[in-house]
């Protein structure tokens, strides 16, 4: 399937959420500020990262789960969006100390910037601990700054945005535990799509824009956003997976086979590792090792190839996909809507980055 390109609509929504992105960090950076200067740089970390790429998928999926029950977009969808850029941005943070990745979105992660910075300085203590500290501390406060724009939203939005903020918790615990055990089975990495990725990524955003539009929302509605949620943000994860292995590094903001060095669970090489013969299964047993270099990544992607797992994953994203699509059937939507629905179910399911 060709690269899907975003649709077009998302871009006035992200120029909304962007304008109000900046005005949150803007003003927060002023009141601090005036505390101390030493503060501007948690502000310009998170500015750096939110304002510096990103797709807003995630507001896109809001903005649609609006649209389904309402019709329109609000201040309040955005206000919501705004929010879940923060939140993203606090999952990004520590995911990139979790993982020791040295860049995002083709510039140095902020663990590595700051341990450069006491470098540079001659600063007491361990450079990597104060690396570190600074991005958990800088993900911490874009997770409170979005909560703050939250707190106005009616019980059942609230509601929502608390069980998906456990959930996407939930959801990074298990990868980290599974990349520890060298857990490459099949329901272990569904396990961590579904709660890590599908609910974080589309089901829970879907949800909270019906509830913005119609707090009165019923239920069975609710149940075919879960629905096309699942299948779609499961897709989404095994496109992740494909990216993590394959994903062209100038594109992708990340080192080429990261997901084979950092030890992940998932999808793709649950298939290989099922399907690989001793001498294949040797070799993709490196996968996770400390010194693991290109010569050998090259080779497990080889035998990722060979085995026919890329192939069936790529298959079971269209599925996924079509099965999404399909239960957009149960849903009162105007043509225009559900083209937007479609829109973007192909461009998550099919980017390259």
């Amino acid at each position: 399937m060709p690269k899907a390109e975003i649709p077009p609509f998302v871009g006035e929504l992200a120029r909304a959420v962007e304008s109000q992105l900046a005005h949150v960090i803007d003003a927060e950076q002023t009141r601090w500020v005036s505390e101390s200067p030493d503060l501007s740089v948690v502000f310009d970390e998170i500015r750096g990262l939110v304002l510096g790429g990103g797709k807003r998928i995630r507001p896109a999926f809001c903005l649609l789960g609006a649209l389904a029950v309402a019709g329109s977009q609000t201040a309040e969808v955005v206000r919501a969006g705004t929010a879940l850029e923060l939140l993203h941005a606090m999952a990004l943070f520590h995911d990139d100390v979790i993982d020791g990745s040295l860049s995002r979105r083709g510039r140095q992660t902020t663990h590595v910037r700051q341990m450069s910075l006491h470098r540079d300085n001659t600063w007491a203590g361990d450079a990597s601990r104060f690396g570190d500290g600074v991005a958990i501390l800088v993900g911490d406060l874009a997770y409170v700054l979005a909560d703050q724009l939250m707190e106005p939203m009616n019980a059942r939005v609230r509601g929502t945005w608390s069980q998906m903020r456990i959930e996407v918790n939930i959801g990074q615990y298990l990868d980290v535990l599974g990349s520890a055990r060298r857990d490459f089975t099949a329901a272990t990495a569904s396990r961590i799509a579904l709660f890590k990725t599908a609910k974080y990524t589309v089901e829970r955003p879907l949800h909270i824009g019906a509830l913005i539009a119609d707090p009165s929302v019923g239920q069975p509605a609710l149940d075919v956003l879960t629905r096309f949620g699942v299948s779609l943000g499961i897709a989404f994860q095994m496109r992740d997976d494909v990216l993590g292995v394959f994903g062209e590094p100038n594109v992708t903001g990340k080192p080429a086979g990261d997901d084979l060095r950092e030890s992940k669970p998932t999808a793709l090489v649950a298939a290989a590792l099922s399907e690989a013969t001793p001498a294949q299964q040797e070799i993709l047993g490196r996968i996770g090792s400390p010194d693991l270099d290109a010569v050998t990544v090259d080779e497990m992607r080889r035998i990722i190839i060979e085995t026919g797992a890329l192939a069936e994953t790529e298959a079971r994203i269209n599925r996924l996909v079509d099965d999404a699509i399909d239960e957009l059937a149960a849903l009162s939507l105007g043509g225009d809507v559900r083209t937007k629905f479609v829109e973007l179910a192909h461009a998550v399911a099919w980017r390259d980055a």
